[in-house]
């Protein structure tokens, strides 16, 4: 299973420019004749699995819950199975492999298939939506063959590629190609967009398999591709292996992801804002935004620097600073290039988790007063990160409406910002549960919530 996007493609023509006489030679060995990616295949190949996995669904039938149809038909929900198939990639020799989250999302048994059909039951480590990464651990007494990282990180346009995986459930297959752009953000497939673009063919089960340069190491995690058939169309993506490695690291470490976080908002330089700065061309993220006391804040950052580069990285927008931060484990430092005033400066800052729980603080509302019924939970960068709320945004959120309750009669939704009320700023859920008790039984309540960017205020009478 490969993720597939639609892409309207418009065709161009390219001038190429001639080969010049003096770069042109006869072959003189059998080697420059014969170009063979035979020995990388025969190094990277054996590290490259195939993932099967298997769950149940549940099938309601129009009937379902229909006494009459029950009674004498029995129930009416059916039980399917769903079997799918991905690849995956040996990256510790103990039996840790990788691949993406898609591939095993949902699945109540998984097994691994080795490249030399051994056959293993595999336990889920850990599974990340957000990078759309899963860890596998299959258990043997044999070290298994493994596919080393790109250390080095130097991959360019234009680079020889091979991509190793399992197409179609027809067995382990490879494919060459170039690497056709990097750092490609724009995409629309996870979180932590920061994509290897390459031109090897990539199908449906290359999900989870290998990217791997000429030197058999592997420098991506085949994850999707633009497509208006569902086939290749040579346009594929790799998530890259600083990546990979940090999940990996966390799951063997941790068990989960403690992600860093920055504590700016980032916006790309336009060629106006170039301009106005005095640069010579639109390059990095202008700092639009700062959290009071954060890690970014701390390191000296100010509104108005461009950032051009994470770990000498050059980033153009917010989402290739996030990729490149978030490959930092909580506790390192992360190197951030800005310009300011016309002057590069380099600034040292502390990868730490977000303020805040991921889980949130809650509370149900009870009592006569209109959000009676209402679960509400306190936003904080931490909890809207992990559910792609605007990390600066603050206050409290209704997460969930009883039927038949108050809040429900009153119109109140999940995901409603409670604003005010009676007039009052509701910042934290201590500044409700306060309001609320001081209003206690009174008729009349004039609230004011956000919802889906738009502000609304009504009176509620009991």
């Amino acid at each position: 299973m490969i993720r597939t996007l639609s892409l309207a493609l418009a065709a161009s023509a390219t001038l190429i420019a001639p080969v010049s006489a003096q770069d042109q030679a006869v072959p003189e060995t059998q080697a420059q004749v014969q170009l063979s990616f035979a020995p990388v295949v025969r190094q990277a190949a054996p590290a490259v699995v195939n993932v099967y996995s298997r769950r149940v669904i549940a099938q309601r039938t129009p009937f379902a819950g229909d006494p009459f149809f029950e009674r004498f038909f029995g129930p009416q929900v059916r039980e399917r199975e769903v079997n799918s198939l991905g690849s995956g990639v040996i990256v510790d020799a103990s039996g840790v492999i990788v691949t993406n989250n898609h591939v095993v999302q949902g699945a109540q048994d998984l097994r691994v298939v080795l490249s030399d059909r051994r056959e293993y039951e595999a336990e889920l480590l850990l599974a990340d939506e957000r990078t759309d990464l899963a860890v596998l651990k299959i258990s043997t007494d044999e070290a298994l063959p493994v596919l080393p990282y790109d250390d080095a990180g130097d991959s360019e346009v234009g680079d020889l590629v091979l991509a190793i995986g399992n197409p179609f459930g027809v067995g382990q297959t490879v494919t060459s190609g170039i690497v056709s752009a990097l750092a490609r953000t724009d995409v629309g497939i996870s979180d932590y967009a920061f994509f290897i673009q390459t031109d090897a063919a990539v199908n449906p089960g290359n999900s989870g398999g290998a990217l791997v340069d000429m030197d058999g190491q592997l420098i991506g995690v085949n994850t999707a591709i633009f497509s208006r058939s569902g086939g290749s169309n040579g346009i594929g993506f790799a998530i890259p292996s600083e990546m990979v490695r940090t999940v990996v690291e966390a799951a063997l470490v941790d068990g989960e992801i403690i992600r860093p976080w920055l504590g700016a908002r980032l916006q790309p330089v336009t060629q106006d804002l170039a301009s106005s700065l005095g640069l010579d061309r639109p390059r990095g993220a202008i700092v639009a935004d700062l959290w009071d006391g954060g890690a970014a804040d701390r390191a000296g950052l100010e509104q108005g620097d461009v950032v051009i580069a994470v770990d000498g990285v050059e980033v153009n927008d917010e989402i290739g600073a996030r990729f490149r931060f978030a490959t930092r484990m909580i506790g390192d430092r992360a190197q951030l290039t800005v310009l300011r005033d016309g002057r590069e400066r380099v600034l040292t800052v502390e990868a730490e988790p977000a303020p805040g729980a991921i889980e949130g603080a809650r509370m149900e509302i009870s009592g006569e007063n209109p959000f009676h019924g209402a679960e509400l939970v306190q936003l904080s960068p931490a909890f809207n990160e992990e559910n792609g709320i605007d990390p600066f945004q603050d206050g409290v959120l209704v997460s969930g409406v009883s039927r038949r309750s108050a809040a429900a009669y009153f119109g109140f939704r999940p995901g409603d910002r409670i604003l005010s009320v009676n007039e009052e700023r509701v910042e934290t859920l201590i500044d409700l549960n306060r309001i609320l008790r001081e209003l206690e039984g009174e008729k009349t309540w004039p609230v004011e919530i956000e919802r889906q960017g738009e502000r609304f205020s009504r009176t509620l009478t009991l």
